[in-house]
């Protein structure tokens, strides 16, 4: 009887990891559907790339908070625009990635910022309803990257600024502004379906 109990909990155990496991496939089906920034790959080495971006539209807002707070708050604000909190009620289509300042370079002040459908010109774009969401233009021109996995943390974004400034130097690239975290999945994806990177414009 009780070996019966035990099969039981493993095979329910084992439906929910497989449940869980083709949820986030979905979703990473889902997500390579999205639409991204577009640009042009000037160089790639290995996780490292140096990327060439068209002008874009953004929505954004300013988050005064750690950095795990100001994420998910400000993440909610921009959400909150796009599902209809604006004057005219319009559901704007998801993007990625989802991008914020660096903690490797602020502590509590963090610019968090959604990338508008290219279908949209900031003069088409409907008024937020809160008054701590602002649309405008927004130039990165020339960016630096690097990619990584799993959860994009305090430490783990740390960890790759610090790689990505270092790879710099040795380079001979000069930085032109503020380290960003780009995170492309849902907030509910597995740390193995997770997509991440830093970035940080530099000097032509």
């Amino acid at each position: 009887m009780i070996d019966k109990k035990i099969r039981f909990t493993v095979y329910i155990i084992f439906a929910i990891i497989i449940l869980l496991v083709c949820i986030n496939m979905a979703w990473g089906i889902s997500n390579t559907m999205l639409e991204t920034p577009k640009y042009k790959l000037i160089k790639k080495t290995g996780a490292y790339e140096i990327r060439d971006y068209e002008p874009m539209t953004i929505a954004r807002t300013v988050v005064n908070s750690d950095y795990r707070d100001a994420t998910s708050a400000g993440f909610r604000r921009i959400a909150g625009y796009i599902f209809g909190g604006n004057d005219e009620n319009m559901e704007i289509a998801m993007t990625a990635p989802v991008i914020s300042n660096s903690p490797g370079d602020v502590e509590d002040e963090y610019e968090i910022l959604f990338v508008m459908p290219s279908s949209f010109e900031r003069s088409s774009l409907p008024k937020p309803n809160s008054s701590t969401v602002e649309i405008m233009d927004r130039s990165l021109n020339l960016i630096a990257c690097i990619s990584f996995g799993g959860w994009a943390t305090k430490e783990r974004s740390k960890k790759y600024h610090l790689k990505l400034s270092n790879w710099l130097k040795e380079e001979g690239y000069e930085v032109d502004g503020k380290f960003m975290v780009a995170q492309y999945n849902s907030p509910w994806a597995l740390p193995p379906f997770r997509h991440n990177e830093i970035m940080v414009r530099i000097k032509k």
